[in-house]
């Protein structure tokens, strides 16, 4: 039982402490050994060297590519432009009357095209600020609005996306990451459908009482993404743009929106096409790991479509990226502290899997629904991910630690891997979306709003729609099996 207590009181302090905005590389390995001082005969340096920082490692060495790829196109579509051109396209061609699915929309393309959810903030929200302004919808509702196409069924149901979230169950379950694609189709509706409803009801409902944009003094988006957190917190008033069909040319959003079809395009093709008709049987050789082309085509196909967007990018947006060397210098560096705040997250995990406290805890979780792991795949997920506050974090301490357990229980049950990783991939959008998660900060800073103004909105969009539509995937998935 100290063991338990253990682990729960480190698993509530990693939350409180980061929320208040303590390093996540600092209090990971911190709450690692406070928990196993709990456990009797846990040695803590072994525990540190042994444990926490093996599975960091492995976690970086299995996902560096995806990080550095996605962060180096992600500053690349900012730096040149193409995201904000791409932002304004969708706006202009839905137009006005519908600034709320527009603004979705928006984010929907760039973040399902590989962009960093980061950047279509900053990408987005003056085009945001600019069309809610037009059409007189509260500025309050532009956090969730933003949320809703950038933090939800893009991020984890939309089959073939190349957010992290999608590629962290690969490895775990075999998969790509166009795993069980009925099913993501549907969660992603779910969420699209019941989150713009429910925006768009709530500014009919303002507008009824006779709630215009607001007096909220707009937070500044400077073209310099260096400057991006710094004007942000300053709060200087921004003189967005009205968005108009003359915003943008069609060959500017062709050349723009190209890198992010082919990300997907490409991605598709070499999962499902190129790598499994290669002759890789060297890959059961000791020096590469022993492995399966079948454990390894998701990432090589992302990282084929991440490489191949960032040189056609370069290729179409040569004049407009003038500073290429410092861009670039500044998407690697970038990719850097996500990464370890995951890969460290992961090692927290591995520490806690290794306490004799944590097969109790382990065995409850799984004896939640025996015959269905689907069940417990979902609760444990977003537990640890409302947690950790991370999507990512959470995902990876529950797969580093049951993993191999839910595959062997899906295996027995008739639960085919795709099944899995979807499951897993939409759970991790749920409970992480809590106030204390970074990007809810970040973008409410983007905004200039606060949680008592906006939060509501991003709960409901990016918590409770999403739970909804996981219950729903898990139940079709459960009748039907994976499709």
């Amino acid at each position: 039982m100290t063991s338990i207590a253990g682990i729960v009181l480190a698993l509530v302090l990693l939350m409180a402490l980061a929320y208040r905005g303590v390093s996540v590389l600092i209090l990971a390995p911190l709450m690692a050994l406070l928990a196993a001082i709990f456990t009797p005969g846990a040695p803590l340096l072994a525990s540190y060297t042994q444990i926490f920082m093996p599975a960091l490692g492995g976690f970086v060495i299995a996902f560096f590519p995806l990080f550095l790829l996605g962060a180096v196109f992600g500053k690349l579509m900012e730096a040149s432009g193409a995201a904000r051109v791409i932002a304004h396209g969708v706006v202009a061609g839905l137009g006005e009357q519908r600034a709320i699915l527009a603004i979705v929309l928006a984010c929907a393309v760039l973040t399902y095209g590989g962009v960093s959810l980061f950047v279509v903030a900053f990408a987005v929200y003056p085009i945001a600020a600019a069309l809610f302004r037009q059409a007189d919808v509260p500025k309050r509702l532009i956090p969730g609005t933003i949320a809703l196409g950038a933090f939800t069924f893009t991020m984890t149901a939309l089959p073939g996306t190349p957010a992290i979230q999608n590629a962290i169950p690969m490895p775990y379950f075999g998969t790509t990451p166009f795993a069980a694609p009925g099913l993501g189709l549907i969660g992603g509706a779910v969420m699209l459908a019941l989150g713009t409803l429910w925006l768009t009801r709530r500014a009919a409902r303002a507008k009824s009482q006779g709630e215009g944009y607001g007096e909220d003094a707009d937070a500044p988006t400077l073209d310099d993404p260096a400057n991006a957190s710094k004007s942000s917190a300053a709060g200087v008033a921004e003189a967005a743009p009205p968005v108009t069909n003359a915003t943008f040319s069609r060959p500017a959003f062709a050349r723009a929106i190209a890198p992010v079809v082919l990300v997907i395009a490409l991605n598709y093709v070499l999962a499902t096409w190129v790598f499994p008709t290669l002759d890789t049987a060297y890959l059961a050789e000791p020096r590469f790991g022993a492995t399966h082309i079948n454990n390894l085509r998701g990432i090589w196909a992302v990282i084929g479509a991440l490489s191949a967007a960032i040189v056609l990018l370069l290729v179409l947006q040569r004049q407009r990226l003038t500073t290429l060397v410092p861009t670039l210098e500044a998407g690697a560096t970038s990719s850097v502290l996500p990464l370890l705040n995951t890969a460290s997250q992961v090692g927290f995990g591995a520490v806690i899997a290794s306490l004799a406290g944590f097969t109790l805890i382990r065995d409850a979780v799984l004896g939640i629904a025996p015959g269905n792991p689907l069940v417990s795949v979902s609760i444990a997920v977003n537990i640890l991910a409302g947690i950790t506050g991370s999507a990512s974090g959470g995902m990876s301490i529950a797969l580093q630690t049951l993993g191999d357990t839910w595959l062997a229980m899906g295996q027995a049950a008739g639960i085919a891997p795709d099944l899995l990783h979807r499951v897993t991939a939409i759970a991790t959008g749920g409970l992480d979306a809590l106030p204390h998660n970074g990007a809810v900060i970040t973008l409410l800073g983007i905004c200039g709003l606060s949680h008592r103004k906006s939060y509501f909105d991003i709960f409901v969009v990016a918590v409770a729609f999403p739970l909804l539509a996981l219950v729903a995937v898990v139940a079709l998935g459960t009748v039907f099996g994976s499709f």
